[in-house]
């Protein structure tokens, strides 16, 4: 090379005469034109290579349906078949006289059974067209009226085109055409934004790269058009002092869709028994298709290839968008779940917003590990963990807490990168909808969230069935939860996770404060109509206060407002659904059969809706039928104990095969920390009750399930760890 250098400073060099032919841009363009058309008969490869040689100049072009195009912009399309969303459009001169139009760009098929995928696509009169415009109709809207004051802009955006290009600007000047260059493109972009506050991208400008059709663009950006427009087939109600507007079909691949079978079930307001709407009765079809959804959005959408941060931007986001509709959200889990407002404000709502909110922080910091391991001497080795997402995750969630369960489990799921299809529970599924409405609007990429409503036997029943599901989280029943257990294990040995039933007990000893006891036993029994997994479902007197507890709880169980749940002054809604009435009705008569005495309520309220007066059952002894089964509702079960023999009342507790929760009341904090450590639960609450948060992890054992819900721990249940062990 230096010998080289020398030579040519010297001007001793050869001199080697360059061809004209080929050897220059403008020669390939003026002499031999043809030389850039495209060989469809070549590879995948091949194509894409000569696409991208030629680049916007000359430009690699292609006959179609008669008209010649340049093609701008190739990938290679990784996949053996086009996206579900995409359609297949006539194209005479592609292979196989058909292109797949989908939202990213155009397919054309190779000659090897592959596909190149093409952004934008030039017209021989300089016009470009996005690619997943192609085969639509001309745009009567592209030109538009611009107001005087869009039209004040015009001016100083010519002057930074001329101060680019160095020519006369006027409204035809292509940008590209006039000898602009990619340092220009960003260029342009930046000074406009800058001189308007509109942002444009690359794509915007090669599709019209005209200075009109530039400035059109960028008008429309101005006035909001490019927001993001959700179409769907609605419900809109007047409730609460507001217009309620949700979804009536299901969310799958970024659109809301009816099942394929066409057929609806009703959902129905608990407070009066009325049909609130019909939302899709959906097949297993439809599950696979949202499936199918979330597997291409996993491995090939924005989402897999989206950094950890901006994931966590978009969760934010998404978080912001609840709290903005949360009177709206709110409203709809009252008249669907029967809900009191003010409850479904603070608790089913306010804590969804919160755990969003928390688990989109935890999304940049998902961390392997590098462990010590033994070198192979000579060389080393580096041994180092990944945390990677599992894929496709299928989430069950029940009636009680509808937005709540969602949000508890989605939100972990998705911050570990994962996609989901979920089915919400069957009797109200309208939260669920009206959120995937609200991740539409926030740009959450189609197929990372698909929401499918119908049936346990056919929805749940597909999901746990599903190869590509290689996940499932579900709360619900123990019985259903075992039937789950079994057919992921089944179908392809599948993790699950479950958050199953409970029998809580809540012990209670004579040196805590009386008053105190009664009002936090019968917030952790009647809280949310009793219709709450970790409720205390039996509560352990000490004998000494036995008598003078009761008499306190009736007085306030007495004093609760039952009625409409969306009247702020309402204490106690309507039970969730008829069936769950019903089985409240026959678990009284029960425990009273066996032995139990009613102190107080445990009858239907003689009104309009599914409303059940709280129950107060004294007197249970072990044996009862009520100090075994689960109510799930308000029915508050109480037993005396003797307080002087601790390991009884341990051995007691334990009784049962839940172990959801449990709570122990007393000043003595050695006692309680000893019973604390006896007792098996998944989550142990001393002198409070139900003190959930979300950095705090949830979850139970023995038949109350296994994995865990908030906290870092549930990252783990929506997390793979690869391990790498590299030598050197």
């Amino acid at each position: 090379m230096v010998e080289a250098v020398n030579l040519i400073a010297a001007g001793k060099a050869p001199r080697i005469t360059q061809p004209e032919e080929g050897a220059s841009y403008e020669a390939y363009i003026t002499t031999k034109p043809e030389l850039a058309e495209i060989d469809w008969k070549k590879s995948q490869r091949e194509i894409h290579n000569f696409i991208r040689g030629n680049d916007a100049v000359p430009g690699a072009w292609t006959n179609l349906n008669g008209e010649k195009f340049i093609l701008l912009g190739s990938s290679l399309w990784k996949r053996d078949e086009p996206p579900l969303s995409a359609r297949k459009v006539e194209a005479k001169g592609a292979v196989g006289d058909a292109v797949y139009v989908h939202d990213r760009g155009v397919l054309f098929p190779t000659s090897d059974g592959k596909f190149v995928n093409i952004e934008s696509l030039k017209l021989e009169n300089g016009k470009a067209i996005k690619g997943s415009q192609f085969g639509q109709s001309a745009d009567e809207s592209t030109s538009i009226e611009f107001s005087d004051e869009e039209k004040k802009l015009i001016a100083p955006l010519k002057e930074i085109w001329k101060g680019i290009l160095n020519c006369k600007i006027d409204d035809s000047t292509d940008f590209f055409a006039a000898g602009a260059t990619s340092a220009d493109l960003t260029r342009v972009i930046e000074e406009a934004k800058s001189a308007t506050g509109v942002e444009l991208d690359a794509a915007d400008v090669y599709s019209d790269p005209t200075f009109i059709g530039c400035f059109t663009t960028l008008v429309r950006k101005l006035r909001g058009e490019d927001a993001i427009v959700v179409e769907f087939k609605d419900k809109v109600i007047e409730k609460n002092n507001m217009t309620l507007r949700f979804p009536v079909q299901n969310y799958i691949n970024g659109k809301f869709v009816d099942s394929e079978s066409g057929n609806v079930m009703d959902t129905i307001d608990p407070s009066n028994e009325e049909v609130i709407c019909q939302v899709p009765k959906s097949t297993p079809k439809d599950v696979d298709y949202a499936v199918r959804a979330a597997e291409e959005a996993f491995f090939y959408g924005e989402w897999g290839k989206m950094s950890a941060r901006e994931r966590g931007r978009m969760l934010h986001k998404l978080a912001d968008i609840m709290e903005e509709n949360k009177e709206e959200l709110a409203t709809l889990e009252s008249i669907d779940s029967g809900a009191v407002y003010t409850l479904a404000l603070k608790t089913h709502i306010g804590m969804s917003i919160q755990v969003w909110k928390y688990f989109a922080g935890w999304c940049d910091k998902i961390q392997g590990e590098t462990i010590p391991i033994s070198d192979a001497r000579p060389n080393f080795n580096l041994c180092f963990t990944r945390r990677e997402p599992i894929g496709v995750v299928a989430l069950i969630t029940p009636w009680n807490y509808p937005l709540m369960m969602l949000s508890w489990k989605m939100a972990a799921c998705l911050a570990a990168g994962n996609t989901v299809v979920h089915k919400p529970a069957q009797v109200c599924p309208l939260t669920a909808l009206k959120f995937a409405e609200l991740a539409a609007r926030v740009g959450i990429p189609p197929g990372v969230i698909n929401i499918v409503t119908g049936t346990g036997s056919q929805v749940g029943q597909a999901m746990c069935d599903h190869p590509k599901v290689r996940k499932l989280g579900f709360t619900g029943s123990t019985e259903v939860g075992a039937q789950i257990m079994a057919s992921c294990a089944h179908s392809n040995i599948k993790k699950c996770s479950l958050e199953l039933g409970g029998k809580s007990p809540l012990i209670i000893f004579s040196d805590y404060d009386l008053t105190k006891a009664a009002r936090q036993a019968c917030d952790a029994v009647f809280f949310n109509k009793g219709e709450n997994c970790i409720a205390a479902g039996r509560i352990f007197v000490s004998d000494k206060i036995y008598d003078a507890f009761i008499k306190k709880v009736v007085e306030n169980a007495a004093k609760m407002v039952i009625g409409d749940p969306l009247d702020r002054k309402t204490g106690h809604g309507p039970q969730n659904h008829l069936k769950h009435l019903e089985s409240l009705l026959s678990f009284v008569d029960s425990a009273v059969k066996d032995g139990a005495k009613l102190a107080y309520g445990g009858k239907r309220v003689n009104r309009p809706g599914l409303f059940f007066e709280p129950a107060v059952l004294v007197d249970i002894d072990d044996a009862n039928y009520a100090s075994t089964a689960e109510s799930f509702g308000p029915i508050m079960c109480i037993s005396k104990f003797n307080e002087r023999d601790v390991d009884e009342i341990i051995k007691r507790a334990n009784r049962t095969e839940y172990g959801l929760a449990a709570g122990v009341l007393s000043k003595d904090v050695s006692r309680a920390l000893r019973i604390t450590r006896e007792l098996k639960a998944g989550t142990v609450f001393v002198n409070n009750y139900q003190k959930t948060d979300v950095a705090a992890p949830f979850g139970g054992v023995k038949q109350s399930g296994f994995g865990k819900d908030l906290g870092e721990e549930a990252l783990n249940e929506y997390l793979v760890t690869k391990t790498v062990v590299l030598e050197y």
